[in-house]
Protein backbone atom coordinates (compact mmCIF):
# COMPACT_ATOMS: atom_id res chain seq x y z
CA UNK A 1 0.00 0.00 0.00
CA UNK A 2 1.45 3.37 -1.03
CA UNK A 3 1.58 6.47 1.18
CA UNK A 4 -1.13 8.08 -0.91
CA UNK A 5 -3.47 5.13 -0.33
CA UNK A 6 -2.73 5.16 3.41
CA UNK A 7 -3.46 8.88 3.67
CA UNK A 8 -6.69 8.42 1.70
CA UNK A 9 -7.78 5.56 3.99
CA UNK A 10 -7.08 7.67 7.09
CA UNK A 11 -9.03 10.59 5.63
CA UNK A 12 -12.00 8.32 4.90
CA UNK A 13 -12.01 7.07 8.49
CA UNK A 14 -11.66 10.60 9.90
CA UNK A 15 -14.50 11.97 7.76
CA UNK A 16 -16.70 8.95 8.54
CA UNK A 17 -16.15 9.30 12.29
CA UNK A 18 -16.80 13.07 12.10
CA UNK A 19 -20.11 12.48 10.29
CA UNK A 20 -21.17 9.83 12.83
CA UNK A 21 -20.35 12.16 15.75
CA UNK A 22 -22.23 15.02 14.06
CA UNK A 23 -25.33 12.85 13.57
CA UNK A 24 -25.27 11.13 16.97
CA UNK A 25 -24.29 14.10 19.17
CA UNK A 26 -27.87 15.50 19.55
CA UNK A 27 -29.09 12.07 20.67
CA UNK A 28 -26.37 11.71 23.31
CA UNK A 29 -26.99 15.27 24.55
CA UNK A 30 -30.73 14.57 24.89
CA UNK A 31 -30.12 11.33 26.80
CA UNK A 32 -27.57 13.00 29.10
CA UNK A 33 -29.92 15.90 29.89
CA UNK A 34 -32.79 13.48 30.66
CA UNK A 35 -30.74 12.05 33.57
CA UNK A 36 -29.85 15.49 34.95
CA UNK A 37 -31.00 16.65 38.38
CA UNK A 38 -31.03 20.26 37.19
CA UNK A 39 -34.49 21.87 36.65
CA UNK A 40 -33.23 23.36 33.36
CA UNK A 41 -31.35 22.05 30.34
CA UNK A 42 -27.85 21.95 31.82
CA UNK A 43 -24.88 20.19 30.21
CA UNK A 44 -22.85 18.63 31.72
CA UNK A 45 -25.41 17.74 34.41
CA UNK A 46 -24.49 18.83 37.97
CA UNK A 47 -25.57 15.36 39.18
CA UNK A 48 -27.45 12.33 37.84
CA UNK A 49 -31.09 11.62 38.66
CA UNK A 50 -34.20 9.80 37.46
CA UNK A 51 -36.54 12.58 38.64
CA UNK A 52 -37.71 13.51 35.11
CA UNK A 53 -38.62 9.91 34.28
CA UNK A 54 -40.45 9.59 37.59
CA UNK A 55 -42.33 12.84 36.94
CA UNK A 56 -43.72 11.56 33.63
CA UNK A 57 -46.44 9.62 35.50
CA UNK A 58 -47.73 12.90 36.96
CA UNK A 59 -47.82 14.81 33.69
CA UNK A 60 -51.28 15.06 32.26
CA UNK A 61 -51.80 14.92 28.54
CA UNK A 62 -48.69 13.00 27.48
CA UNK A 63 -50.12 9.48 27.78
CA UNK A 64 -53.34 10.26 25.81
CA UNK A 65 -51.24 12.09 23.20
CA UNK A 66 -48.87 9.13 22.92
CA UNK A 67 -51.81 6.76 22.55
CA UNK A 68 -53.34 9.00 19.87
CA UNK A 69 -50.04 9.25 17.97
CA UNK A 70 -49.59 5.46 18.00
CA UNK A 71 -53.17 4.94 16.78
CA UNK A 72 -52.79 7.50 13.99
CA UNK A 73 -49.42 6.02 12.98
CA UNK A 74 -50.77 2.46 12.91
CA UNK A 75 -53.88 3.36 10.89
CA UNK A 76 -52.02 5.60 8.43
CA UNK A 77 -49.24 3.03 7.98
CA UNK A 78 -51.72 0.21 7.37
CA UNK A 79 -53.72 2.25 4.84
CA UNK A 80 -50.52 3.36 3.11
CA UNK A 81 -49.25 -0.22 2.85
CA UNK A 82 -52.43 -1.31 1.08
CA UNK A 83 -52.79 1.73 -1.19
CA UNK A 84 -49.04 2.02 -1.86
CA UNK A 85 -48.74 -1.66 -2.81
CA UNK A 86 -51.72 -1.49 -5.18
CA UNK A 87 -50.38 1.71 -6.76
CA UNK A 88 -46.90 0.22 -7.12
CA UNK A 89 -48.27 -2.94 -8.77
CA UNK A 90 -50.32 -0.80 -11.16
CA UNK A 91 -47.33 1.33 -12.10
CA UNK A 92 -44.88 -1.58 -12.49
CA UNK A 93 -47.17 -4.12 -14.14
CA UNK A 94 -49.71 -1.85 -15.82
CA UNK A 95 -49.57 -0.92 -19.48
CA UNK A 96 -51.46 2.36 -19.54
CA UNK A 97 -50.37 5.93 -20.31
CA UNK A 98 -49.46 8.23 -17.44
CA UNK A 99 -47.86 5.62 -15.18
CA UNK A 100 -44.82 7.79 -14.48
CA UNK A 101 -47.10 10.76 -13.77
CA UNK A 102 -49.01 8.74 -11.17
CA UNK A 103 -45.76 7.59 -9.56
CA UNK A 104 -44.44 11.16 -9.37
CA UNK A 105 -47.75 12.49 -8.04
CA UNK A 106 -47.92 9.95 -5.20
CA UNK A 107 -44.32 10.68 -4.18
CA UNK A 108 -44.68 14.48 -4.52
CA UNK A 109 -45.65 15.10 -0.83
CA UNK A 110 -42.05 14.26 0.09
CA UNK A 111 -40.93 17.35 -1.85
CA UNK A 112 -43.65 19.72 -0.63
CA UNK A 113 -43.58 21.69 2.64
CA UNK A 114 -45.75 20.08 5.28
CA UNK A 115 -47.33 23.43 6.11
CA UNK A 116 -48.66 23.74 2.57
CA UNK A 117 -50.15 20.24 2.71
CA UNK A 118 -51.69 20.93 6.11
CA UNK A 119 -53.30 24.20 5.05
CA UNK A 120 -54.59 22.70 1.80
CA UNK A 121 -56.07 19.65 3.54
CA UNK A 122 -57.67 21.78 6.26
CA UNK A 123 -59.26 24.05 3.65
CA UNK A 124 -60.50 21.03 1.66
CA UNK A 125 -62.07 19.37 4.71
CA UNK A 126 -63.80 22.63 5.66
CA UNK A 127 -65.12 23.09 2.15
CA UNK A 128 -66.80 19.67 2.24
CA UNK A 129 -68.03 20.28 5.78
CA UNK A 130 -65.96 17.58 7.48
CA UNK A 131 -64.99 18.45 11.08
CA UNK A 132 -63.82 15.20 12.68
CA UNK A 133 -60.23 15.79 13.82
CA UNK A 134 -59.39 12.10 14.33
CA UNK A 135 -60.21 11.09 10.77
CA UNK A 136 -58.65 14.27 9.44
CA UNK A 137 -55.37 13.38 11.16
CA UNK A 138 -55.43 9.90 9.60
CA UNK A 139 -56.03 11.37 6.14
CA UNK A 140 -53.24 13.89 6.62
CA UNK A 141 -50.77 11.27 7.81
CA UNK A 142 -51.63 8.94 4.93
CA UNK A 143 -50.48 11.71 2.58
CA UNK A 144 -47.16 11.77 4.43
CA UNK A 145 -46.64 8.00 4.77
CA UNK A 146 -47.90 6.84 1.37
CA UNK A 147 -44.78 8.00 -0.59
CA UNK A 148 -42.48 5.88 1.62
CA UNK A 149 -44.46 2.73 0.80
CA UNK A 150 -44.93 3.61 -2.86
CA UNK A 151 -41.24 4.26 -3.52
CA UNK A 152 -39.97 1.24 -1.59
CA UNK A 153 -42.45 -1.32 -2.93
CA UNK A 154 -42.13 0.02 -6.48
CA UNK A 155 -38.34 -0.35 -6.32
CA UNK A 156 -38.71 -3.90 -5.01
CA UNK A 157 -41.28 -4.87 -7.66
CA UNK A 158 -39.14 -3.45 -10.48
CA UNK A 159 -36.39 -5.92 -9.47
CA UNK A 160 -38.74 -8.90 -9.11
CA UNK A 161 -38.89 -11.52 -11.84
CA UNK A 162 -42.63 -12.14 -12.32
CA UNK A 163 -41.89 -15.23 -14.40
CA UNK A 164 -41.22 -16.96 -11.03
CA UNK A 165 -44.96 -16.71 -10.30
CA UNK A 166 -45.75 -18.39 -13.62
CA UNK A 167 -43.20 -21.08 -12.80
CA UNK A 168 -44.85 -21.66 -9.41
CA UNK A 169 -48.25 -21.99 -11.10
CA UNK A 170 -46.88 -24.59 -13.53
CA UNK A 171 -45.81 -26.59 -10.47
CA UNK A 172 -49.40 -26.77 -9.27
CA UNK A 173 -49.90 -23.70 -7.10
CA UNK A 174 -52.96 -21.52 -7.56
CA UNK A 175 -52.40 -17.85 -8.36
CA UNK A 176 -53.10 -16.60 -4.78
CA UNK A 177 -50.83 -19.30 -3.33
CA UNK A 178 -48.12 -18.48 -5.86
CA UNK A 179 -48.26 -14.83 -4.79
CA UNK A 180 -48.15 -15.88 -1.14
CA UNK A 181 -45.27 -18.35 -1.58
CA UNK A 182 -43.13 -16.42 -4.08
CA UNK A 183 -43.94 -12.71 -4.12
CA UNK A 184 -44.66 -12.00 -0.45
CA UNK A 185 -41.33 -13.37 0.90
CA UNK A 186 -39.43 -11.29 -1.66
CA UNK A 187 -41.37 -8.15 -0.77
CA UNK A 188 -41.24 -8.64 3.01
CA UNK A 189 -38.07 -6.51 3.48
CA UNK A 190 -39.66 -3.72 1.42
CA UNK A 191 -42.88 -3.97 3.45
CA UNK A 192 -41.03 -3.90 6.73
CA UNK A 193 -38.69 -1.05 5.84
CA UNK A 194 -41.41 1.10 4.26
CA UNK A 195 -43.80 0.38 7.13
CA UNK A 196 -41.11 1.29 9.65
CA UNK A 197 -40.27 4.56 7.91
CA UNK A 198 -43.96 5.38 7.48
CA UNK A 199 -44.72 4.69 11.15
CA UNK A 200 -41.83 6.84 12.37
CA UNK A 201 -42.69 9.65 9.92
CA UNK A 202 -46.26 9.67 11.23
CA UNK A 203 -45.18 9.63 14.88
CA UNK A 204 -42.84 12.58 14.23
CA UNK A 205 -45.18 14.66 12.07
CA UNK A 206 -45.93 18.18 13.27
CA UNK A 207 -46.48 20.54 10.28
CA UNK A 208 -49.63 18.79 9.06
CA UNK A 209 -50.97 17.71 12.45
CA UNK A 210 -50.98 21.25 13.83
CA UNK A 211 -53.72 22.23 11.33
CA UNK A 212 -55.91 19.18 11.95
CA UNK A 213 -55.97 18.78 15.74
CA UNK A 214 -58.52 20.08 18.19
CA UNK A 215 -58.65 20.33 21.98
CA UNK A 216 -59.36 16.59 22.42
CA UNK A 217 -57.06 15.21 19.71
CA UNK A 218 -53.47 16.36 20.17
CA UNK A 219 -50.63 14.21 18.89
CA UNK A 220 -47.46 13.76 20.94
CA UNK A 221 -45.26 16.28 19.00
CA UNK A 222 -47.90 18.99 19.47
CA UNK A 223 -48.31 18.15 23.16
CA UNK A 224 -44.52 18.27 23.64
CA UNK A 225 -44.14 21.68 22.01
CA UNK A 226 -47.08 23.12 23.95
CA UNK A 227 -45.55 21.83 27.19
CA UNK A 228 -42.14 23.24 26.21
CA UNK A 229 -43.64 26.72 25.81
CA UNK A 230 -45.00 26.64 29.38
CA UNK A 231 -42.37 24.61 31.31
CA UNK A 232 -39.03 24.16 29.51
CA UNK A 233 -37.67 21.48 31.86
CA UNK A 234 -35.88 18.16 31.03
CA UNK A 235 -39.19 16.25 31.02
CA UNK A 236 -39.09 16.68 27.25
CA UNK A 237 -35.61 15.13 27.18
CA UNK A 238 -36.94 12.11 29.14
CA UNK A 239 -39.78 11.63 26.64
CA UNK A 240 -37.37 11.99 23.73
CA UNK A 241 -35.00 9.43 25.27
CA UNK A 242 -37.84 6.92 25.61
CA UNK A 243 -38.73 7.48 21.95
CA UNK A 244 -35.07 6.90 21.02
CA UNK A 245 -35.14 3.65 23.01
CA UNK A 246 -38.36 2.63 21.27
CA UNK A 247 -36.80 3.29 17.86
CA UNK A 248 -33.74 1.19 18.75
CA UNK A 249 -35.96 -1.70 19.88
CA UNK A 250 -37.91 -1.53 16.60
CA UNK A 251 -34.68 -1.55 14.58
CA UNK A 252 -33.35 -4.54 16.54
CA UNK A 253 -36.59 -6.47 15.94
CA UNK A 254 -36.48 -5.55 12.24
CA UNK A 255 -32.87 -6.70 12.06
CA UNK A 256 -33.80 -10.04 13.62
CA UNK A 257 -36.77 -10.55 11.29
CA UNK A 258 -35.34 -9.39 7.97
CA UNK A 259 -31.91 -7.86 8.44
CA UNK A 260 -31.00 -4.18 8.25
CA UNK A 261 -28.72 -4.84 5.26
CA UNK A 262 -31.64 -6.19 3.20
CA UNK A 263 -33.84 -3.30 4.36
CA UNK A 264 -31.16 -0.78 3.36
CA UNK A 265 -31.12 -2.24 -0.16
CA UNK A 266 -34.54 -0.63 -0.70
Amino acid sequence: MTWTERIARVLVWVIGCAVCIYLMAPLFVTIAVSFSSSPVFDLPPPSWSLRWYESLADKRGFLPSLSLSVQIALFSTGISLVLGTLAAIAVVRGRFPGRETISTFVVSPLMMPGLVIGIALLQFLREIGYRDAYTGLILGHVIVTLPFVMRTVQASLSLFDFSLIDAARTLGLSYPKALLKVLVPVLSPAYLSSGLFAFLASMDNYPISIFLTDARNKTLPIQILEYLEVRPDPTIAAISSLLILFTIIVLVIADRLVGLRRMADF
